[in-house]
């Protein structure tokens, strides 16, 4: 359950934030709320007005989850060179683009210039630490602490080492992440995409492929999940969900009745695929839909809505 931690043995440390576009600043106040001093390091010339921007408007729901939002302006500051924006960094959560290349050049430099206790993080959701430490020293130093988006709001940070991660790091890690209040949990194996985002991806191939094909339009698809599957797996998740489904009989009894038909059910999932007919006809609904309001606007419903969600789950006691 999503809770703040009554101490942050982290607070007054250095935070770098690697890339400070929605995931960085997300990250940074989430950081930054949590007493954290907060360096963020990006080459784009307007990249203070950006993410301060973005910080601002994370604010709100943080204090809705009970977040002090005191010295953030004070605590906060920008460093467009990585290697002098790590020099006394404690926590280093890497936002940087998807490029393998890119993230490898990038860790060497970090590593160089970084303090040997330094926490080195990479926010990748879809490669792994191993692909990212290639020109590193030490590899035992790097693994993924990937969140779900946006940092700052929604719970989890899958926390996923390497087979060369020493565990005493991912310890460090989990304790850290826990600190500022996520919900972090170690991912047992490097897979291609981690958990969450694989979940993500096989439920919106169908998704597109169903607005493809005009069985339900953008929004109505959205409505759909957000007045069913969305309110289960909020509460119970997929496994449970089912084991529920199952009556008194469990997981056992759901497979047994209803196991053939879901078989069923998978082959005749959709295949879908971004091609210009498709992109045109997302773009066409969107325009219509969601393309009416702005980011920010958009953001702050989805934000309370969050919010609601994760203080109402709080109130809710789990059984032992």
């Amino acid at each position: 359950m999503h809770t703040l931690s009554s101490i942050n043995s982290y607070a007054g440390k250095t935070a770098v934030v690697i890339g400070g576009g929605v995931i960085g600043a997300s990250w940074a106040a989430l950081f930054l709320v949590n007493g954290l001093k907060v360096i963020i390091s990006d080459p784009d010339p307007e990249i203070e007005s950006k993410a301060e921007a973005l910080i601002t408007a994370a604010l709100p729901a943080l204090k809705a989850l009970g977040y002090k939002a005191t010295d953030v302006e004070a605590n906060l500051s920008f460093e467009k060179d990585n290697a002098k924006a790590v020099v006394k960094a404690d926590i280093v959560q890497e936002c940087a683009p998807e490029k393998v290349e890119f993230k490898q050049a990038l860790w060497k430099t970090i590593e160089a210039a970084a303090p040997k206790h330094a926490l080195l993080f990479s926010s990748s959701s879809t490669i792994p630490a191993s692909a990212q430490f290639t020109q590193m020293v030490d590899q035992s130093r790097l693994l993924i602490g990937h969140p779900f988006n946006p940092p700052h709001l929604m719970p989890l940070v899958e926390v996923v080492p390497t087979p060369k991660t020493d565990p005493e790091i991912t310890a460090k890690a989990l304790a850290f992440y826990r600190g500022v209040g996520k919900i972090a949990l170690e991912i047992r194996k490097e897979i291609p995409g981690f958990v969450a985002n694989r979940l993500q991806a096989a439920i919106f191939q169908e998704s597109v492929f169903l607005v493809a094909e005009g069985v339900v339009s953008l929004d109505q698809l959205d409505d759909v999940v957000t007045s069913s599957l969305g309110i289960r797996w909020a509460t119970s998740g997929p496994f449970l969900s089912f084991h529920l489904g199952g009556g008194p009989g469990g997981l056992s009894h759901f497979i047994e009745h209803l196991g053939p038909p879901m078989e069923l059910a998978w082959k005749h999932l959709g295949k879908a695929s971004f091609d210009d007919a498709t992109k045109a006809l997302l773009a066409k609904q969107l325009a219509t839909t969601y393309g009416t309001s702005s980011f920010y606007a958009l953001s702050e419903v989805r934000d309370d809505k969050e919010v609601a969600v994760i203080n109402g789950l709080a109130q809710v006691q789990s059984p032992a």
